[in-house]
């Protein structure tokens, strides 16, 4: 049963690599981005449990973490600009 989930979910990745190369706008390429990430960490997941490693659950976990924070990064960067740059106002930006 977990390999068939492990197959649907590299089709599914798979479908996501299409529309992210595909994405008419940089939203869906962004959106088909996280969608690819959360389908790696399910893969991650479902890979330590097949081989009996739980310690990629762990690993898996991680990755989760960053995609959120690059998705947040990227979201924050096309919004405001350059991701150095915090917005304070009366601060001159040279």
């Amino acid at each position: 049963m977990l390999a068939a989930g492990m197959i649907g979910a590299l089709v599914a990745l798979t479908l996501m690599l299409v529309r992210a190369l595909k994405g008419p706008t940089i939203f869906d390429r962004l959106m088909a981005a996280n969608s690819i990430g959360n389908a790696a960490i399910v893969i991650l997941a479902l890979f330590g449990f097949l081989t009996g490693r739980p310690d990629f659950l762990d690993i898996a976990i991680t990755y989760a973490l960053l995609n959120i924070i690059g998705v947040f990064a990227v979201l924050k960067f096309f919004r405001y600009g350059p991701l150095g740059y915090g917005g304070e106002e009366g601060e001159d930006v040279e």
